[in-house]
């Protein structure tokens, strides 16, 4: 059975640097929607760049969510977020292409929250990044095709969030909308996501626990 260890953003990037792997290596910051793992990510990349030399970028699975005309078209739209609402082979491959790190830069897309669409090649990752954090929900989701992810990571680190304190993060995402469709955006897509990135996924090596 495999234990996980708590740990701060500060040990977590000195454990990573300390590993001192001479290819690039993979951590993933695993969590449920509106855990932090953006935020996590960006400081966890700081914190690697002031450890070593500026080697360390930030790649989000949300650039693998499907365009809306395919989710409109299989009926997916109302349940976007979902793990069946990624293009997972994508991401698995780009993964891959990343960890051989054989190009002098690789461009990845990165999900815009502003429109709610994905931006083809809108992040460089040069050849001399050496610690790549890739950060989702599902990274260490326990079904396939989620679960083939799992040889490509090095590190890996969840994000422990109360649920209430995800529901109180989530009803101020959506803030802006009509009560009626911010209540379905919990009830009906958010909140059920959250509950299976909790419930299964397998254990993280490491994890960050919230503090209010």
């Amino acid at each position: 059975m495999t234990t996980t260890q708590e740990i701060s953003v500060e040990d977590l990037a000195a454990r990573i640097v300390d590993r001192g792997r001479a290819q690039r290596s993979i951590t993933a910051v695993c969590g449920p929607p509106g855990a932090g793992k953006s935020t996590l990510s960006d400081e966890l990349a700081a914190q690697l760049n002031a450890r070593d030399d500026g080697s360390a970028a930030v790649f989000p699975m949300d650039g693998y969510h499907f365009d809306d005309l395919i989710l409109n078209a299989r009926g997916w739209r109302p349940r976007k977020g979902a793990p069946h609402t990624f293009d997972v082979g994508g991401f698995r491959h780009m993964l891959m292409r990343l960890k051989r790190n054989e190009e002098d830069e690789i461009a990845v897309p990165v999900f815009d929250r502003s429109i709610e669409i994905a931006r083809n090649s809108a992040r460089i990752i040069p050849r001399s990044v050496r610690h790549l954090i890739a950060e989702g929900n599902y990274l260490l989701l326990d079904e396939a095709p989620w679960r083939d992810l799992g040889p490509l990571f090095d590190t890996t680190v969840f994000l422990n969030v109360p649920l209430a304190e995800l529901e109180r993060r989530l009803a101020e995402r959506w803030r802006d909308l009509p009560e009626t469709d911010r209540k379905a955006k919990l009830e009906e897509n958010d909140l059920p996501n959250a509950r299976k990135v909790v419930s299964g996924s397998l254990p993280a090596e490491f994890q960050i626990v919230f503090e209010p």
